[in-house]
């Protein structure tokens, strides 16, 4: 009989995993998660409170196999754009018959969310203690245990500072002394829980366009008084002069003027590279022309370095479209090397819009080095 309690027990929460994983799956896919300006925006780092109301299913080894409603509260608080720690008091009680199974848990979780949009699917891992105690009319058995669990569920956000979580999980617990005749037993516990965030989304703050700078028209000129013809002297040639070698001139030119966000394809038209184009053609002995890509720290470090190299190959392949030889360029990523400006914001809607004063956010600078005379 107990066996069969437990399998019902185990498939239970099977069921109950599987239907919130499939709702943050379709919710995943639905929205298109990845690593965007767009969702980090949405971070907000204010800690927040979750009541919530659950439904506990201990497993049979604790007494008794039926399941109850139960509470509790935590506190959360967001670390990073994908992590949250949460600290949680939960209660249940559970009546079967004459006897009676109190279960009282504080512990602390990891939640790991793999967005922060409007749609959060989260796993979450735990650790804790949690008091187990089962009365009858002629006993009790208790103990206070250290416990572990691991979990999945989904965040939704009304509003910036509203929210709810629904999320299942199954806590194991490493059961001290022989109260209950078993070293380990599992609660299962699906919640559903409505968050407060104690603050609200940083928004950035507005442009301002600003005004054109007046220029002055230029002040009229007097026509100048006619002048007799100068007379007419002969003189020789005068020897040519001595051509001066030529200088360089280096091109620097925004990424987000060439490509679209996180892209190394090419908009059209490319007016600051056809200038490139007619200064190569117009000097054909400027030669060991370097296209180097950079990007902002933002981003692995391989995966920037990668990205460098694309759009500077891009920038390449359209000069030599435009008819400049291949062998008179190299094209060079640096990835995110010798930035141009140091932001030390904690906020990250802070952080982006100072990276944005110099092109730097997620973008690159592709600098351009030609020959002019």
């Amino acid at each position: 009989m107990r066996n069969k309690d437990t399998m019902k027990h185990t498939h239970q929460f099977i069921a109950s995993m599987a239907a919130i994983s499939t709702l943050a799956a379709s919710t995943a896919m639905a929205q298109g998660y990845s690593s965007t300006e767009a969702s980090d925006a949405n971070y907000n780092d204010s800690s927040y409170i979750l009541p919530n109301v659950s439904r506990v299913s201990p497993e049979d080894k604790f007494g008794t196999s039926k399941s109850a409603t139960g509470g509790g509260i935590r506190f959360g608080k967001p670390v990073s754009p994908h992590w949250d720690m949460q600290l949680g008091l939960q209660y249940g009680r559970i009546n079967d018959g004459a006897n009676r199974l109190e279960q009282l848990t504080l512990g602390l979780d990891g939640l790991y969310l793999f967005s922060r949009s409007r749609f959060r699917p989260l796993l979450l891992v735990g650790v804790g203690a949690e008091r187990d105690e089962f009365r009858t009319p002629t006993g009790k058995a208790s103990s206070t245990s250290p416990f572990a669990g691991v979990g999945a569920g989904l965040q939704f956000s009304f509003s910036d500072q509203w929210g709810m979580q629904l999320d299942a999980r199954r806590n194991y617990a490493f059961l001290r002394g022989n109260s209950f005749g078993t070293k380990r037993a599992n609660t299962d516990v699906v919640s559903l829980g409505l968050m407060y965030s104690f603050e609200k989304t940083p928004q950035p703050a507005p442009r301002v366009a600003q005004a054109p700078a007046y220029v002055a028209p230029p002040a009229p000129v007097a026509a100048p008084a006619p002048q007799l013809p100068p007379p007419i002297i002969i003189v020789s040639p005068p020897a040519p002069p001595t051509p001066m070698p030529p200088r360089f001139e280096r091109m620097t030119i925004s990424a987000s003027k060439l490509f679209n966000f996180d892209s190394s394809e090419l908009r059209t038209p490319m007016p600051k590279l056809d200038e490139v184009a007619d200064a190569l053609a117009k000097f054909p002995d400027a030669s060991n022309v370097m296209i180097t890509g950079y990007t902002d720290r933002l981003g692995s470090e391989t995966y920037n370095l990668t990205l460098s190299q694309k759009r500077a190959d891009s920038v390449k392949s359209y000069l030599v479209n435009r008819g400049v030889a291949a062998n008179r360029m190299t094209a060079t990523g640096k990835g995110e090397s010798n930035p141009v400006a140091n932001c030390t914001e904690k906020n990250l809607a802070k952080l982006i819009e100072c990276l944005e004063s110099n092109r730097r956010v997620e973008v690159e600078q592709i600098t351009i080095e030609r020959r002019v005379p």
